[in-house]
Order: C-alpha cells, then structure tokens, then sequence
C-alpha cells in the first residue's frame, strides 16, 4: 500500500471530503463566525483568573497591600488560586434556573455582569477577606459562563465543525491565559510598586468583557432553545442566517425536522428540575452521558495539567530552572503561549479531523510519558547532579505534556459537555458537568501542594501517569467517537450495550455521509 493511498484513507482526509461536500455558505457564514466569536468570549475571564492568579502575587504592590511575602512558593498561593473555584462550582449549579428561561444570550450577559462586579470588588478589596469574597462573586460568574458558552456553541454548530467551533472556547481559553501573564509581566515592569499594579490586571479584562456583551446583542440566538420555548418563526429565521441558506433548502429542512422530531420524541413531560433529575438518573442511556462527562473531567485534572499550569512556577523550581521574578513570569507565559498553539492545532485539525477518541489517545498518551520522565528526572536530581542535556528534556516534557493535554484532555470535554445531551437536559447536564468540574479543580489545586510534599514531588508525577493510564483504558472501552453525527443522533448511540458504543456511532457516522451526498445530489 503507497503512501498517497493511507493519506487518501487517513481520517484528516476522510474530514477534508466532508468540508468540501458542505455548502459553501454554511462553513464562510459572516453570522455563524461572529456569533460562535462571540460564545468563546466566554471563555476569557476563565484563564484570564488561572492565568493571572498563578502570577499576581509575583508583583509588589499586591504583596505589600495583602501581606502576601511569597509568590514562588506553591503554599504561599493555594488558597488564593483555588478558591475561586468554589464559585465556579455554585455559579455552574445556579446557571441551570437560568439558561432555559432568559436564553443563551441574555444568560451570556448577565454572567459577564456578575463577573465584572466581582473583578470590581477584588481590585478595590482592602485585605485577603474581601479578596477571596470578592474571588467567589467573580467564581459565580465564571462558572456559569463555563456552561453557557460551549452549550451554546453546540447548538449552532454544522455537525462537520462541531468539534472546530466548540475547540474555540479553549482557544479563547488559551488567548486569555498568556494575555493575562504577560499583563501582570507588563505592569511588573513599567508600573512602580502601588496598588495600581494589581488592579488594572483585574479591571482591564472586564471592560473588553462589557464590549462583548454589548456585540452580543448582533449575535443569533440558539435555534434549538427557540424552538424550546415554542418560538418557530425565530427559530428559523435564526437557523437560516446561521447556515446562510435559504428556508427551502434540503440541508435546513433536515435540520429543522430533526430537531423537531427529537424534542417531540424527548419533550414531554414537566420541565421542573425534580421530574429532569429523575429523568437524568433513571434513564440508562442519560445515565452514560453523565458518566462519560463527569469521568472525563475528572480525568482532566488528575492528569495532572491544571496542577502544573497552577503551581507552574514552584514546579519549575523542582526541575532546577530558577530565575527571578521577571524570568519566572515570562517562562510562564511562554508556557500559556505554547498550549495556544497546541489548542490551535488541535481544534483545526484533530478534533474533527482526526476525531474524538484518537485524539484523546494521542493526547493521553503523550501526556503520561511526560509524567514518567518527569517523575524519573526529579529522582535523579534529588540524589545528585544531572547532565543539562536531561534538564533540558525535562523543560521539553513539561511542554510536550502541554502538547498532548491541548490535544486530548483540555479540548474535549468541553465538547463533550456540550454535545452529549438531549436539548431538554442540556442546560442541567451542563450544569451538572461544570459543577463536578470546577469542585473537583479545586479540590486538586488545594491538594496539590500537599501531594507533592507527600510523595517527596517526584512521586506526584507518577501519580498522574497512572490516571492517564486509567484515563486510555476508559478511553478505549467507553468512549465512542461523536464526530460527524448530529446532535440529535448522538442518542442513538448510548442507546444499547456501553462496550458497543463507538460501533453504534461508526455506523452513524456512514448514514450521516450518506446522507449528506444524497443532499447535495438533490440541490444539483
């Protein structure tokens, strides 16, 4: 077999095919790209928080306002970057009695509202009380803009780029982090040591935040909420400017039917959050979407990246690589740097290309064999001198391991999240999701500190290979693949036995191409 003939049969050339068999206006569509834009704004003052929490105690004048003597120490910070994810954790819970009754986008603006107040009183607080009140307001709103955001960019997506459009929220992710970085880089060096310092870092991301809810009010609402809340005609007026198509087109009156079919398959019945719970944990295959989007989570984090990307400079120091205050935030935003381009890479050409469960082997894979070198490195150097050429693989590791997170574990279950579920429990499913998520991040941002300390640091790094290694065997048996099929058609997959799943979903992925042929056949 030539090389010409396995690139013809590689999934990224399966993806190009199915690209290129969409019509054109659905992909170059001005309002589907600005309003997918939009959602994955959300994603900013996410890692704008991680991104600046993990430094800003590096500055002067927030360690003479607060008291705070350290920044390099992963004891000095913990309280200060984890706490915020109690917050996350509430907000996400709360965000269920909101999203389905206001909608996508006035749920969008009023996290971003809740989250600049809480910007507002971290910058004026007057000690480390107000300062981690102020942490849980804006954690209220970060939570509930983690759930709104990739919800709703599932739900406007064309199957072919659903993956693409939800990756955007981590690339925004991505963009936020090391902006955030080099920001607090910036004022270290060019603002003399004062309060003003820390407060611009605070206050500077809300007001690009205020712009973006006010671009929002040019964005298309959900279609699949609209038709929720009885709305038809907006709903289609929606769809067709978000698949640039007209109303008579084969592909839009497929897509509206399935999403009509499916809510009356699945619609019935009380929409109160007992009848939906019941709904959730009684039913076998609702059942499986949870566990695969609450297990991938988990995964995520006891893989070890946001440990790393948290504690990112006393991490460093373990490997041997000091430096003073200036070095250790650039490196850290060099490190923010890289997983966007990784992110990048990802979401363009793997998430859909190379599809969902290869990725998460890939990705998983390279995540753990950074971990054992890790591990084994930081062994040799507690006993004794190490070559540079091993210290310099170590450094390489930590970014290499940043590689293989971008592309599994940081990615899709964001995407998971989003898609897994029927509309009529999307909103709680996403609830549910976050919620776990953001209780479990803290849980391990809290901890990691100790686990380190306790396993004498090297033993932390194994510690997260064999979850990856837990995280591939569950890849492998549960995991099926969702690229392609439809978000209605997703049921059909959990729909059966769990070890026959990702056949289930192969077969649906050959009806979808089937189909999407026969569409285009009938337009000509």
């Amino acid at each position: 077999m030539g090389f010409q003939t396995i690139l013809d049969r590689s999934p990224l050339a399966g993806y190009a095919h199915s690209i290129r068999n969409v019509p054109r206006h659905v992909i170059c569509n001005g309002n589907l790209v600005f309003t997918s834009l939009i959602l994955a704004l959300s994603a900013v003052p996410l890692t704008w928080d991680q991104g600046s929490s993990s430094v800003v105690s590096l500055l002067p004048g927030f360690q003479h306002h607060f008291g705070i003597s350290s920044g390099t120490t992963s004891d000095d910070i913990k309280t200060l970057v984890s706490i915020v994810y109690i917050g996350y954790a509430v907000g996400a819970a709360l965000s269920f009695f909101i999203n389905d009754r206001v909608g996508r986008l006035w749920s969008y603006r009023l996290y971003i509202l809740v989250w600049i107040v809480g910007q507002i009183t971290a910058a004026l607080a007057p000690g480390l009380t107000g300062l981690y009140a102020s942490r849980i307001v804006s954690g209220l709103g970060l939570g509930s803009l983690s759930v709104i955001g990739p919800m709703t960019l599932v739900e406007i997506a064309p199957r072919e780029i659903r993956g693409l459009l939800t990756s955007w929220f981590a690339v925004a992710m991505a963009i936020s982090s090391f902006t955030a970085i080099f920001c607090v880089y910036g004022v270290y060096l060019h603002l003399p040591p004062s309060n003003l310092q820390f407060q611009i870092v605070w206050f500077a991301p809300g007001i690009f935040m205020f712009l973006s809810a006010i671009a929002s009010f040019f964005a298309c609402e959900s279609p699949r909420w609209l038709l929720m809340v009885n709305r038809r005609e907006e709903a289609v007026t929606a769809l067709i400017r978000l698949r640039g198509l007209p109303a008579d087109h084969p592909r839009v009156l497929a897509e509206l039917s399935g999403i009509e079919t499916a809510m009356e398959q699945t619609g019935a019945g009380s929409s109160d959050i007992l009848s939906l719970l019941k709904e959730m944990f009684t039913v076998r295959s609702n059942l499986r979407r949870l566990q695969q989007s609450l297990i991938s989570y988990a995964f995520a984090q006891l893989s070890g990246a946001n440990s790393i990307t948290s504690y990112f400079i006393p991490i460093m120091k373990l490997l041997g690589v000091g430096g003073g205050d200036v070095e250790s935030m650039f490196l850290t935003g060099m490190y923010s740097f890289s997983k966007l381009w990784f992110i990048l890479i990802a979401s363009f050409f793997l998430v859909d290309g190379l599809g969902r469960r290869r990725s998460l082997f890939l990705g998983i894979t390279v995540q753990m064999l950074s971990h054992i070198y890790i591990a084994v490195f930081i062994k040799y150097l507690q006993q004794g001198p190490v070559s540079s050429s091993a210290s310099q693989a170590a450094i390489a590791a930590i970014f290499i391991h940043a590689f293989g997170y971008a592309v599994g574990l940081f990615i899709l279950p964001y995407v998971f999240g989003g898609e897994l579920w029927p509309n009529r429990l999307r909103t709680l499913g996403g609830a549910l999701g976050q919620t776990f998520h953001w209780l479990f991040i803290y849980a391990m941002s809290y901890s990691t500190p100790e686990l380190l300390a306790s396993t004498n640091n090297w033993g932390a790094f194994l510690f997260f290979a064999g979850f990856c290694f837990l995280a591939l065997v569950y890849v492998f048996f549960m995991v099926p693949d969702t690229t392609g099929i439809s978000v209605e058609q997703i049921d059909e997959v959990f729909n059966g036995p769990w070890f026959t799943a990702y056949k289930r979903a192969d077969r649906l992925k050959v009806v979808e191409s089937v189909g999407s042929v026969r569409d285009e056949i009938v337009k000509d």
